[in-house]
């Protein structure tokens, strides 16, 4: 058991350590989880131990113990795998609720106290015996109980991982990992915003931009709160281009490709992201059918940078909100 107890705890300790970062309560829940599993586990193999050879005893139950985990992860229904106590699909800010791992803990545990009521030195065999299948049993399905509506992932608790924050209209936050771009994300965020404001694109005024990683958006938020992939905007211009996007809202759902490429590059040069668009589209290859739709729409924005700034405002309230005009 304690040699269980330092396989589990001595890597992450080791990670703990060398990044000078110390655990939360709230990642202590799988590892306390796993530890009480570990007593568990070697109470039955211990008591299975006392009745068979050693030397078959010890090989035939670890193969056994561990089909029996492993082998879930491939079975249905879902509930199997979430009662052995297997999280692989833990995603960032994510860590598991208190009734997920209740769920495995009480598997094996009600199985192990089952087994442990058999050694009580006092009682008659038979009600020790009734007792301990009783309690195994009730240990099982109240675990299958717990689990058997979960989906593919049991219950997560979100969002919980530490966020920053800065500016306002808009404020910005990231998750802490990431908060060293946080500044130029805001900076970026606000010039864009005000710039495509000023040209007469309505909508582009969000309270607030966060990454969906911060954690699950808030209903009602609507069109207050924008939630887009910062953290991965780690250059100059990436989150500003991604608000540049965001703020071009077309009321339509099928948009010519044509007028598409021109609202966005028109945008693109007012807020001085052109670089940025032109990367993008050689993301997507140049092939000829790309080049004619980009010289299409090129030819179109230099037209309307001409214009004067009412004129202006009325071909891209026009453009997004009749997506009007040829293309593919």
């Amino acid at each position: 058991m304690f040699l269980s107890w330092l396989v589990l705890l001595l890597p992450p300790a080791v990670s703990l350590a060398r990044a000078g970062t110390f655990p939360t309560l709230d990642s202590l829940r799988l590892p306390l989880m796993g530890l009480v599993i570990c007593v568990a586990h070697a109470v039955v193999g211990f008591a299975l131990g006392s009745f068979l050879p050693r030397l078959i005893a010890t090989p035939v139950v670890a193969v056994v113990d561990w089909i029996a985990v492993a082998f879930t992860r491939a079975a249905q229904p879902y509930w199997l795998r979430h009662v052995s106590g297997q999280f692989s699909d833990i995603g960032f800010g994510e860590v598991p609720r208190l009734v997920s791992v209740l769920a495995p803990v009480l598997l094996a545990g009600g199985v192990a106290a089952g087994v442990l009521l058999l050694w009580l030195p006092f009682g008659p065999r038979v009600v020790r015996g009734v007792l301990a299948v009783g309690v195994a049993v009730s240990g099982v399905l109240g675990a299958q109980h717990i689990a058997r509506d979960w989906p593919h992932t049991p219950p997560m608790a979100v969002g919980r991982a530490p966020v920053d924050c800065t500016g306002e209209k808009p404020r910005v936050c990231l998750p802490r990992v990431a908060s060293g771009n946080l500044s130029r994300a805001q900076s970026e965020a606000s010039e864009v915003l005000g710039v495509l404001r000023a040209a007469g694109v309505p909508g582009a005024a969000p309270a607030r931009i966060e990454d969906p990683l911060v954690g699950p958006a808030t209903a009602g938020s609507g069109d207050r709160v924008w939630r887009m992939n910062l953290m991965s905007a780690d250059r100059p211009h990436e989150a500003g281009y991604q608000v540049m996007v965001r703020a071009l809202k077309f009321r339509c759902a099928q948009v010519p490709l044509v007028r598409a490429r021109s609202v966005w590059l028109w945008a693109a040069t007012r807020t001085d992201q052109v670089d940025m668009y032109q990367e993008r589209r050689r993301r997507e290859g140049l092939t000829p059918e790309n080049k004619q739709v980009e010289s299409l729409a090129g030819a179109e924005v230099r037209d309307v940078l001409d214009r004067s700034h009412a004129e202006q405002t009325r071909w891209i309230r026009t453009s997004l909100d009749s997506c009007a005009g040829s293309g593919t």
